[in-house]
């Protein structure tokens, strides 16, 4: 997944020491988390760079994180690659141009529905919810029930 306007909503508070500081929601931290537990993998591909991505991937256990890719289609084939599936065996979620091209490449290409038209017009699936608001969430929740899996996943958790 894209970061900025996918995880967040697209805000960037720039700090005196030249970082960038983000506000992420936390049922998309949950709905990750559940990923995870059903067996998959994530990423995230960003074309800019914050320790708070970095910070925010290592809390929710993310696998892939490619900050600063100027090529999102070069950092999804490494992820590709790693993770030995194929892509159409892989969903993006994006929000904005730089996305376009990559969500052309993937077996589910999701567009958050504060994303920009062209976005929206690359994708099979465009969400209810905006960038930063749940829209990740939303996808794995689909995606988890689409499988039925939602269910036991989200039994795990109520009784944990």
């Amino acid at each position: 997944m894209d970061c900025d306007g996918v995880m967040t909503d697209a805000r960037l508070w720039l700090t005196a020491n030249g970082d960038e500081q983000k506000a992420f929601h936390a049922r998309d931290g949950q709905g990750i988390s559940v990923w995870h537990r059903a067996g998959w993998q994530s990423g995230i591909i960003s074309g800019r760079a914050s320790s708070s991505v970095e910070r925010r991937a290592h809390e929710l256990k993310i696998k892939y994180v490619h900050q600063y890719a100027k090529n999102k289609i070069i950092a999804c084939e490494e992820i590709i690659a790693d993770a030995q599936v194929s892509a159409d065996e892989c969903c993006y979620i994006g929000d904005d141009l730089s996305d376009v091209a990559l969500m052309r490449r993937v077996g589910f290409a999701v567009a958050v529905a504060d994303a920009a038209a062209e976005t929206k017009t690359a994708a099979h699936y465009v969400t209810t919810l905006s960038g930063g608001q749940g829209a990740v969430r939303e996808v794995i929740e689909l995606i988890l029930k689409a499988q039925n899996r939602w269910d036991e996943l989200v039994a795990q958790v109520t009784t944990a």
